[in-house]
């Protein structure tokens, strides 16, 4: 009787177990639902939630860093036409994006739209000089106009160039060629904002990117961040359309082997960034993904890039990797952009410009995405400026000019990384609670298996000693 009692026991314990690692693998997809509908809910722009809360307010410091580029060499590539040889100077910091958005408006086709307010704070202690600091640079209004004007106006030009006492290069301060000075021969304001040089009387602080209207996400979360517009820069529909989001974040559950399309009003056009690498940022897993050297390669390479082509003159019959004309997003200024240090571009525009060292350390952009919630936890968006001048047999200071030159103004580097306070938080409220389930679920599993092949195979001795008994 007593070894029938056993037996029963054990069999009651192996039940038991099979229950609790029944329990524990249903928890596994059963917490997957309870995690995916929570982040769904927090990821989605309205008010109340964590996306909401981040995404309307300044969170994390951006920063814009600038090196610009002092030219050793003025008079030789004056009197010879000898390549220009640059020296990189900076970093000069200012902070960035302090503001929140402005004109939060909610639409019934589920967008929001808004307004984001420009403005930048100088930072001495993150840079390496006072903005007063003199850099030998290109003349903005010389290769301006040369760009614009036809062969038929360089006898006008030549004649505003001598009138003005102006040169292909120009002494300024770094404030100034950041954020205006008044040239001699246009009389208008000149100035190299964060992302382009413009010609306009107003000054960067106080005006706004956008309007962007974006999904909010409440009814379809792998939309929500999407950009609801289209361009009209490129006079092509592939080129013009805008893929993704503005950056700041993306749909959840993110796919490693997918890209991400985001856009970027500093080069008028949406790209895209490959998965590279998982990494830990003060604890939390982070997807990192970075621009690919595809993304500015010359149709020949890339076909995509074919309607980016706007000048078969200037780019070598399309053949020139690394460059984008954006003249067509910035009312016909002569403006070509680059990563640093015509990083991935072809050897001619290094060839060309003497004293650049590209590095993929140094200038690539790169995006470090949360897997679950999609968020931007750190990012570095870099990118350089420049103008183009080239030969002229009318323009004094272009005579010597051998050929089309890409010429490099500045460079910057945006970049942002949350700080100690949110990645605690950001840990105590999603990771944390992830890790608990996840310990739940293993536990019940584990514990449950456990219990039930310790009973299994009592019960096997117990029978078998039992029998053994009877014969």
């Amino acid at each position: 009787m007593g070894c029938c009692n056993r037996e029963r026991g054990l069999i009651a314990g192996a039940v038991f177990g099979a229950v609790v690692a029944v329990l524990g693998g249903v928890l596994i997809p059963l917490g997957r639902v309870v995690i995916e509908g929570t982040v769904e809910k927090e990821a989605a722009i309205e008010p109340g939630t964590t996306a909401y809360d981040n995404w309307a307010a300044t969170g994390a410091s951006v920063y814009r860093q600038f090196w610009l580029f002092d030219v050793q060499n003025a008079q030789e590539v004056l009197q010879s036409g000898a390549a220009p040889v640059v020296l990189e100077r900076g970093p000069y910091t200012y902070r960035t994006r302090y503001l929140p958005k402005e004109n939060i408006t909610f639409n019934p086709n589920q967008t929001v739209s808004f307004l984001l307010p420009l403005g930048a704070i100088f930072e001495p202690s993150m840079s390496v000089g006072p903005e007063e600091d003199k850099v030998t640079s290109l003349n903005l209004a010389v290769a301006a106009a040369y760009s614009i004007a036809s062969k038929d106006f360089h006898p006008a030009l030549e004649f505003l160039i001598k009138a003005s006492n102006s040169s292909l290069f120009q002494h300024r301060t770094v404030k100034e060629l950041l954020w205006g000075y008044r040239d001699p021969m246009l009389k208008i304001i000149l100035h190299l904002p964060p992302h382009v040089i413009t010609i306009k009387d107003l000054p960067y602080n106080g005006t706004y990117d956008g309007y962007y209207n974006v999904y909010n996400g409440k009814e379809d979360i792998s939309k929500v961040g999407m950009i609801d517009r289209s361009l009209s820069f490129w006079n092509d529909t592939y080129c013009d359309m805008i893929n993704g989001t503005d950056a700041s974040s993306f749909p959840p559950f993110l796919d490693k082997k997918k890209p991400l399309y985001f856009f970027s009003s500093d080069i008028c056009r949406s790209v895209s960034a490959s998965f590279e690498e998982s990494m830990d940022l003060k604890g939390i897993e982070v997807y990192r993904y970075a621009l690919q050297p595809s993304t500015l390669a010359s149709p020949a390479v890339n076909p995509d890039n074919r309607c980016f082509c706007a000048d078969p003159k200037t780019t070598r019959n399309c053949t020139l990797a690394g460059v984008l004309d954006i003249r067509s997003c910035q009312g016909g200024k002569p403006i070509y952009i680059s990563l640093p240090h015509f990083l991935h571009g072809s050897e001619i525009l290094r060839e060309a410009v003497k004293g650049l060292s590209p590095s993929e350390e140094h200038h690539k952009t790169f995006l470090d995405v949360e897997p679950i919630t999609g968020f931007s936890l750190r990012f570095a968006k870099r990118i350089q400026v420049n103008m183009m001048y080239g030969p002229s047999q009318v323009i004094t200071v272009l005579k010597k000019v051998k050929d089309y030159t890409v010429f490099p103004i500045v460079w910057l580097n945006e970049t942002a990384a949350l700080d100690d306070e949110t990645a605690d938080m950001f840990k105590r409220e999603l990771i944390s609670r992830i890790q608990m389930l996840e310990i739940a679920q293993k536990t019940l599993l584990g514990t449950g298996l456990a219990v039930f092949s310790l009973c299994l195979v009592s019960y096997c001795v117990v029978r078998r000693r039992s029998r053994g008994k009877v014969v």
